[in-house]
């Protein structure tokens, strides 16, 4: 048996989606369902592309669920069937996409769950996996088919570090099962992670900094943000929703921000310099933004680029080098690598550590600096 989401077109144009029903066991052997659901053929706006999108995932989503209720009644599982399906019985597939779906606002996450969801279709044929059919020898075979030629776009096999993105969204989703008891046991706990490479992190010497900060650029408001990122530390993410309220002081305390992470979701305490304070303007309504104004797309990206060119840096500098950049001036300046952590709001040390193996990297440039003595 098979369900498979097809499209016919319109009359007037629009794409039609239906679900092609194939029931070897049945007396009618093809059934067809009109989802009523609709495509823009060739979308072109913004809305339309949005809409196309939002559409094929709900029709997938349909897809999905009419396969397990067939595959339920051909094994004779109907009377296992609730309205949550909260048992082992479940189609692996159909419950990663429903995790994949609750991340449909966060764009970045989502991104990197979808593509998930697809190495995990590709690997499975979208044939029916039981969420208990999930074990070792299935998880190793995954890790090896993300890595192989099998996987590769374009014909580029992943990186291993993509390899680790989309092996832990698998990982993540055999832990929210086993959280939520829909298996006994979490095969992952024995299985080594896709190990990641160190990749080089750009950064701003601090006298390359000062240049930035001397220079013209043609997007004054992303200058402004940039340098307060490499003042404090904070991610993009955090700057472009950053509000006036966020921003507090104290007698004790001086300047600092009280907000949440885009990112990890967690609730930070952040003190900041009185230069990074004196870059901002005067402070706005409680819930205006901070960078009120502050657009970040692919053009943005080489505005930094020229920017950075006009002062004299060939480096290839983005918006999250300025994070970089303040890690490892404060590693520089001798702050400890623990405060380092705190400041930059990771969860882990050793998420830190790879800052300061850039700092003893440059150690060793500057002792070999010494010319020849001729000793």
């Amino acid at each position: 048996m098979n369900v498979t989401l097809r499209q016919q077109t319109l009359k007037d144009g629009r794409q039609s989606l239906f679900l092609d029903y194939y029931l070897p066991k049945a007396k009618q052997t093809r059934k067809k369902e009109t989802l009523k659901l609709y495509l823009y053929p060739n979308p072109k706006s913004k809305s339309e592309k949005e809409h196309n999108k939002k559409v094929s995932l709900l029709a997938e989503s349909i897809r999905s669920k009419r396969l397990l209720q067939l595959q339920h009644e051909d094994h004779d599982f109907s009377h296992l069937i609730k309205d949550k399906d909260t048992h082992s019985e479940r189609n692996f597939i159909a419950f990663f996409r429903e995790l994949t779906n609750k991340k449909i606002n966060q764009k970045a996450s989502y991104g990197i769950w979808n593509s998930t969801l697809h190495y995990l279709i590709a690997y499975t044929g979208n044939k029916h996996i039981r969420i208990k059919d999930i074990d070792k020898e299935w998880i190793e075979g995954f890790k090896v088919f993300l890595q192989s030629e099998e996987a590769s776009t374009q014909g580029k096999t992943l990186s291993i570090n993509t390899c680790h993105v989309y092996f832990s969204k698998f990982r993540s989703s055999l832990k929210t099962a086993y959280k939520d008891k829909l298996i006994a046991h979490n095969p992952c706990e024995d299985i080594v992670h896709i190990q990641q490479e160190e990749t080089e992190r750009e950064f701003l010497t601090l006298e390359e900094l000062k240049k930035a900060l001397q220079t013209k650029c043609s997007y004054p408001l992303l200058k402004k943000a940039f340098i307060f990122s490499a003042l404090t530390g904070l991610r993009k993410s955090d700057i472009l929703k950053m509000t006036w309220k966020e921003l507090q002081h104290s007698n004790e305390q001086g300047w600092y921000l009280r907000f949440t992470q885009k990112k990890t979701k967690g609730v930070e305490t952040l003190p900041i310099s009185d230069q990074a304070r004196a870059l901002l303007e005067t402070a706005g309504e409680p819930e205006a933004l901070v960078f009120k104004g502050l657009k970040y797309d692919g053009s943005t990206s080489i505005k930094i680029q020229r920017w950075m060119l006009k002062a004299g840096i060939s480096k290839p500098i983005t918006f999250h080098c300025a994070r970089h950049t303040f890690a490892t001036l404060q590693l520089t300046m001798g702050t400890d690598i623990y405060t380092v952590s705190k400041l930059l709001g990771h969860k882990e040390l050793k998420t830190t550590q790879v800052y300061a193996k850039i700092i003893d990297k440059k150690k060793v440039e500057a002792v070999n600096r010494i010319p020849d003595l001729d000793l």
